[in-house]
């Protein structure tokens, strides 16, 4: 890829729920003064009409005023036409499929932004590995996005940092010039695999404190449950390939803190839809959006099997998920191990 010297001349995002909506409002907000243009595929026509009619998007992020410059549609071929920044924002389980409807549209030089936090099922992929199965595409023009990023928090304007995560440390700067309002910090670094482990295993993470929650568990059940999440991943993401100090980051525990500590967190939410004895079918049917460590966490836990990584946590909430254990027996199994020094790389 030739150095890149300027600033996208237009931006194409994939989704338009609360995620993708929101970091094309980053994205437009960043480009404002230039008139950057942002457009966003959309599944649903009324979303599509919101955004352009009202410059809402009222399913997802209420009566946020979102900018001149960002539009939808739902023909992606218009969407993507002539972006040389592509955001994919689509649940995590469904890129594969969105890649290869895609596939003829997304121009040859553009760069690839997953925002996507998920292990697929039944491959145990990252996102940016099914991006580059699927499309064939250089590494240095596919990277990743995770961070402490509550949706409606940002897209209410409330600071907040993140990392952008390329092996070409060019790339990641080029994205993060080009999402920089006042209101988001992005960050740069080239550990890949780290950034996307940090993203996905804390939604198993923030499922388990939601249960905790829940079952009306306290503070020092809820801290010792993330601390020891955070050593499980990280053992997970150096097993990859990852480094350590990334998990220590925005992308580990800062995303972490913030996944298991809000409200607004899909994953916690599902976690005392749960606890409240609700079944994995009804927590969809209540929820409107995706909880992706409903379906995330047995790849994470197929994975952590194959490289012979401890991850307790992890184990118990796929108990849970697939009816092994009820809820009421994960509180007490969560820390349930033989005694030992405190250690992130203790087995």
């Amino acid at each position: 890829m030739s150095p890149r010297t300027q600033g996208p001349a237009r931006i194409a995002v994939l989704g338009a729920g609360s995620w993708g909506t929101t970091f094309a409002k980053i994205a437009a907000d960043a480009g404002a003064a230039a008139g950057t243009p942002v457009a966003v595929w959309a599944r649903r026509p009324e979303v599509a009409r919101d955004i352009n009619g009202n410059h809402r998007n009222s399913d997802y992020l209420g009566d946020i005023a979102l900018p001149e410059n960002l539009t939808a549609s739902t023909d992606a071929a218009e969407v993507l036409a002539g972006a040389d920044l592509v955001v994919l924002a689509v649940p995590a389980q469904t890129l594969r499929q969105r890649l290869r409807e895609f596939r003829g549209l997304i121009p040859a030089q553009a760069v690839l932004l997953s925002l996507a936090k998920g292990l697929e099922v039944g491959t145990d992929a990252r996102m940016s590995q099914v991006i580059r199965q699927e499309l064939d595409w250089p590494e240095e023009q596919v990277a990743v996005l995770s961070g402490p990023n509550l949706a409606l928090e940002i897209a209410r304007g409330e600071p907040t940092a993140s990392v952008v995560a390329c092996t070409s440390l060019e790339t990641a700067g080029w994205i993060a010039a080009a999402c920089t309002p006042p209101y988001f910090r992005p960050y740069t670094n080239t550990d890949v695999v780290g950034t996307e482990i940090g993203g996905i295993v804390k939604n198993v993470i923030a499922l388990a404190v939601g249960i905790c929650e829940g079952k009306q568990m306290g503070d020092n059940t809820k801290a010792s449950v993330m601390t020891r999440g955070l050593a499980e991943t990280t053992r997970l993401a150096v097993a990859l390939g990852g480094r350590a100090e990334t998990l220590s980051g925005l992308s580990g525990m800062g995303d972490l803190i913030a996944t298991c500590s809000s409200s607004l967190s899909r994953n916690h939410t599902a976690g005392r839809l749960l606890a409240q004895g609700l079944t994995l079918d009804q927590v969809t049917e209540t929820m409107r959006q995706t909880a992706e460590a409903i379906k995330s966490a047995p790849a994470v836990l197929d994975r952590a099997v194959q490289l012979g990584v401890s991850m307790p946590i992890t184990e118990n909430v796929v108990a849970v998920l697939q009816g092994v254990i009820s809820v009421d027996e994960l509180g007490p199994r969560l820390l349930a191990r033989e005694l030992k020094s405190e250690g992130v790389h203790a087995q």
